[in-house]
């Protein structure tokens, strides 16, 4: 069984939880995920399943969407409403002024990443050296926020909260965006709750719920996608049996139009992803070679 599942990772669960949960079903075979997401958001998490999992680093489109809440008036050591709490500010901020400050945030920006992360430090995870206590200095990151959709705002037992859809690269911490959108507003803010409805191809209103597949296993076959869906702009080549046991062997194969150095899907007569390989053009020849086989007959 090889391909991909789009879970609706439900709040509250890590993402190797979803993992865990799922290995009963599917023994033996490989999984992993694409993307971490933090226990208290929800959302789109793909499950690479079997040989899949070979094909993640292959993968171009890594943008992430993401509906979050941020509350005004306070910040989190966490810079989400998991971690301890200090409120600032009781007043109300006008929405012209937040609409400006989430405006500023579009665009190539350098994050800070927080200390409660999976960011590594010197060979150790940045929230076990927050738990410990221990304070050290994290160097900023290039993100990029392609664009903020402010939806709504609102007051919610006497605090002030902002819904705000955001589209960013891969490695964005939305609540790093929070915690700075109120140190420019001058009252402090948090993450209060975060769904991702976007991960690369992946879209949340095609997404399966967990519990359903974990109580009907029959039902992964049936919600399992193809392990090229998230490679479709890698171009495919079809080949004739002569010239696939060359590339199953991981020998190069001759294929006019390549060009140099471009990915190629290298597909059998029945349909089926039989490698990933890369053009290659020497001594006037222009060659496939294979740079990841999947299968061997």
């Amino acid at each position: 069984m090889n391909g991909f599942l789009n879970i609706d990772k439900p709040s509250g669960i890590t993402s190797y939880d979803v993992i865990r949960r799922l290995k009963p079903c599917l023994p033996k075979i490989k999984l992993g995920h694409l993307g971490t997401l933090d226990p208290m958001a929800s959302g789109v998490l793909p499950i690479a399943v079997g040989y899949a999992t070979r094909l993640i680093g292959y993968i171009s489109d890594n943008s992430k969407e993401y509906q979050a809440e941020m509350v005004l008036g306070g910040v989190s050591d966490t810079q989400d409403s998991t971690g301890q709490i200090t409120h600032i500010s009781s007043e109300e901020v006008s929405a012209v002024n937040i609409s400006t400050v989430l405006a500023g945030m579009v665009g190539e920006i350098e994050q800070v990443p927080p200390m409660y992360s999976a960011v590594h430090h010197q060979g150790r995870r940045l929230y076990e050296l927050a738990r410990q206590g221990t304070e050290v200095e994290v160097k900023p990151r290039p993100v990029t926020v392609h664009y903020i959709t402010l939806l709504d705002i609102a007051r919610d037992y006497g605090h002030q909260t902002v819904k705000f859809m955001i589209g960013c690269s891969s490695g964005t911490y939305v609540r790093t965006i929070c915690h700075d959108v109120g140190q420019q507003l001058g009252c402090g803010a948090y993450l209060s709750s975060l769904k991702r409805t976007r991960s690369g191809p992946f879209k949340l209103g095609e997404t399966c719920q967990l519990e359903s597949l974990i109580s009907n296993p029959k039902e992964i076959t049936a919600r399992l996608l193809k392990p090229d869906y998230p490679l479709q702009g890698i171009p495919r080549v079809k080949l004739d049996e002569g010239r696939i046991w060359a590339v199953l062997n991981g020998s190069p194969v001759p294929w006019p139009g390549v060009k140099n150095h471009e990915l190629y899907r290298i597909y059998d007569q029945n349909e089926e992803l039989l490698a990933i390989a890369r053009g290659q053009i020497a001594a006037d020849k222009e060659l496939l070679q294979p740079e990841k086989v999947l299968t061997r007959g």
